[in-house]
């Protein structure tokens, strides 16, 4: 079981900050941003680049959930960043897809 896994199913504490029956948010433990959030699915699917049609109705719920949230966050009027990571050189540290949610200062670009 990955980390997010065993945070999902409770088994290591979280600072939730959304859930529902697809996918849990919670706030990263070392925040990039003043504001890190992690939208993480409940079906585990390892990294961007394996996904297959068959994950785009959650693909998108997460796209959409994602906007939802950093409008919860109070970031939307000020702007925010969504990142996937994929890989040892994208920076892909948990074999579990999810979304960071950035925001809270102003984010820089490139982003590396």
């Amino acid at each position: 079981m990955t980390i997010f896994e065993k945070i999902i199913a409770r088994e290591i504490p979280a600072d939730i900050v959304f859930e529902d029956d697809q996918c849990l948010a919670f706030r990263d433990i070392h925040p990039q941003a003043p504001v890190h959030v992690l939208l993480v699915p409940k079906r585990v699917i390892p990294r961007l680049g394996v996904c297959t049609w068959d994950d785009a109705t959650l693909l998108g719920h997460l796209l959409v959930k994602a906007g939802e949230l950093a409008t919860m966050l109070g970031l939307a009027e000020s702007g925010f960043r969504i990142v996937i990571n994929h890989g040892a050189n994208g920076g892909e540290t948990v074999p579990h897809l999810h979304l960071h949610i950035l925001g809270g200062r102003a984010l820089t670009w490139p982003p590396g």
